[in-house]
């Protein structure tokens, strides 16, 4: 997690933003004397009878009382004449002059006023503690899908947000779904409560709004399409940091928000089919996240290559030409995972004789003399030639309990990993050297140096062994998340890519240490300043106990039924009516509900730099079979990386 109190962080406000005008006293004036009120208040209506003391209109030029609206002068007292007025006006630089009649004047443009948004939509029917039912009005409903106002427009439609007026107070709430009424002019809809907020008196606008409901309306209560700024209130920062991502549909101006310190704090997890603008939605929440905190620590997993072009210029690549990570970094399970080949009965056999072979290797390092008592677990440097040997010396023993089989089993897998150079960048003879702190400093970003991000590309690690190699580097961030809580806090961030692959669901374990560090952090990373954060395609073949420990969730479009079904049961409750959507959701649009926003939201991604997006553009079928030239050549470079494994 990044420092929030860093410089770089704002409150972003999407009122303030876009530039938002604030209510006007002659707009006011008109509304009150229409007898709109607001949304429907009652509101004494204005005649020609009625005295006109109460809306007595000023100049904003004098503020004194305009020509118009003059009462008749009292015994004693000269009224003021209007050159008067304006000498004694105090002096201020941006107000218009003066003009001889009020109709000529030039004032600010007030925020336009949903004629819609004044009156019901609807009732309400049923009152439950997390929704309730309400029938809608089919004509009034018609009537809104005119309005200019998209968030107006859309009111009492699946995954709309209407509102319900309860005391003083403004209940927001989302549409779940809808059906026929008994009679043909009304509408059923079950709704989700996502918050309340206060009413403003005057205008009757939702203001402070704030997620959960201490107050609920009773049936018969009339519903109220929810407007474009009650959105903006709605969405408008509490004040805590954040990220803007992009922007809220059904709104044109209101910019999506992230609380970075939430999100990252209860874990995140970014879902969506293949093709939908998963990953470039990935790099650009990372951008985002990098941007507002230059000195953080992120580590990311990429298995496929992809995200290398995206922080080229923020970020450090690690691959398998440069990653140089120690093999005597991996503990007594990560080495039987690569050097035992047998299973059942005989593993049981080779475990034992690998853990006393390690142990004693272990022991034979100058370091481990200073350190007193080591375990087969200590991260210590040994010799690879050292557990060689002391594999052939227990060998040869006369009084092993088993026959020699186990120990060639071992050995011989030894010799294969040091002879096959695609090991190299971790069972190389150069790596023997105490270079943990280096290393570590170096996939952390410890310093950052303006570029907090590593991307760790496992494109290149050998298939066998890349599991045991993201599990050494997860246990990696959580052992020294441990052992530094002496220290100042340094969170770290842990994006893994392609999560189904390395936390698959339990019928689809295969036991491996990567699942079980993962499972780890999830449950238990918050409390040491770990963050995770999972990214799948498959999210029903993703560990349900580990999505299950993900405070925020961001759903893309799924195709899939089993893990649409997955994600809704993962995600709260208050956001079902938003999940109905997830099979239509466009490309580079999500559903964002849990504690990095206020409350549920649809959101449009902003688009991202050609530069800064990963490479994993669809290719163009068309345009390359209609091209041709260079195919030998090409072929030949092809097979030279092949032999070469480079």
């Amino acid at each position: 997690m990044p420092d929030a109190s860093h410089s770089s962080f704002r409150t972003f406000d999407p009122a303030r933003e876009e530039g938002a005008v604030p209510p006007q006293r002659s707009a006011l004036r008109d509304r009150l004397r229409q007898g709109g009120g607001a949304a429907g208040a009652a509101a004494p209506a204005v005649t020609d009878e009625t005295p006109a003391a109460p809306f007595r209109s000023y100049d904003p030029a004098t503020m004194g009382p305009a020509a118009t609206q003059a009462a008749p002068p009292e015994d004693g007292l000269r009224p003021l004449s209007q050159t008067e007025l304006t000498e004694r006006a105090p002096p201020r630089p941006e107000a218009p002059k003066p003009a001889p009649a009020p109709a000529n004047r030039t004032q600010p443009e007030p925020e336009p006023v949903s004629e819609n948004a004044l009156h019901p939509i609807g009732v309400v029917l049923e009152i439950a503690g997390s929704g309730s039912q309400i029938a809608i009005d089919l004509e009034r409903l018609n009537q809104c899908m005119e309005d200019a106002d998209p968030s107006v427009a859309l009111a009492g439609q699946v995954g709309s947000q209407i509102k319900i007026r309860v005391g003083q107070t403004w209940l927001l709430a989302s549409v779940r779904n809808q059906k026929q009424g008994r009679t043909g002019n009304s509408v059923i809809a079950n709704i989700d409560f996502l918050g309340e907020g206060q009413e403003e008196k005057l205008t009757g606008k939702l203001h402070g709004f704030k997620r959960g409901v201490t107050r609920y309306p009773v049936p018969g209560a009339l519903v109220f399409p929810a407007t474009t700024p009650d959105l903006k209130q709605v969405y408008a920062s509490d004040g805590r940091d954040a990220i803007t991502i992009g922007r809220v549909y059904p709104t044109k101006d209101i910019r999506a928000g992230l609380y970075v310190d939430a999100m990252l704090g209860k874990h995140f997890a970014l879902l969506g089919s293949t093709g939908t603008g998963k990953s470039t939605s990935a790099a650009l929440i990372l951008h985002r996240i990098c941007e507002a905190a230059p000195e953080g620590h992120i580590v990311m997993i990429d298995p496929h290559g992809e995200y290398s072009a995206a922080f080229r210029n923020t970020g450090v690549i690690l691959d398998v030409s440069n990653l140089q990570m120690p093999y005597w970094l991996m503990n007594f399970e990560e080495h039987c995972e690569v050097l035992l080949t047998a299973t059942g009965a005989d593993r049981n056999i080779d475990a034992d004789i690998l853990a006393k072979c390690l142990l004693a290797s272990r022991a034979k390092s100058r370091l481990a003399s200073t350190m007193g008592k080591i375990t087969v677990d200590s991260p210590i440097p040994y010799l690879l030639s050292d557990l060689t040997n002391e594999i052939q010396t227990q060998m040869g023993k006369l009084d092993k309990s088993t026959n020699t089989a186990p120990y060639m089993r071992i050995k011989n897998k030894l010799d294969e990993i040091k002879a096959d150079p695609r090991y190299q960048f971790m069972f190389s003879g150069m790596l023997v050297g105490d270079t943990m702190a280096e290393f570590l400093c170096k996939i952390f970003r410890m310093p950052a140096d303006g570029r907090p991000i590593s991307i760790i590309d496992v494109s290149g690690v050998p298939s066998d062994i890349t599991a045991t190699v993201v599990a050494v580097l997860s246990r990696l961030v959580f052992d020294f998340a441990i052992w530094g809580r002496e220290e100042k806090t340094r969170p770290v961030l842990l994006v893994c890519e392609e999560a189904h692959r390395y936390v698959p669901s339990e019928k689809n374990a295969d036991g491996n240490s990567v699942g079980k560090i993962l499972s780890r952090i999830a449950k238990e990373g918050r409390k040491y300043g770990i963050s995770l954060g999972l990214i799948t395609q498959r999210p029903s073949d993703l560990a349900e106990g580990v999505l299950s420990q993900c405070g925020t969730i961001i759903s893309m479009r799924l195709n899939n039924d089993r893990d649409q079904a997955f994600v809704k049961a993962a995600m709260p409750e208050g956001a079902r009516g938003f999940l109905d959507s997830i099979p239509a959701l466009r490309n580079r649009e999500c559903i964002i509900c849990g504690e990095g926003v206020a409350i549920p939201i649809r959101v449009s991604f902003d688009n991202l730099d050609e530069s800064r997006r990963p490479a994993s553009e669809d290719p163009s079928f068309v345009e390359l079979w209609s091209q041709s030239g260079g195919e030998e050549d090409a072929v030949e470079r092809i097979v030279q990386r092949w032999r070469s494994q480079g």
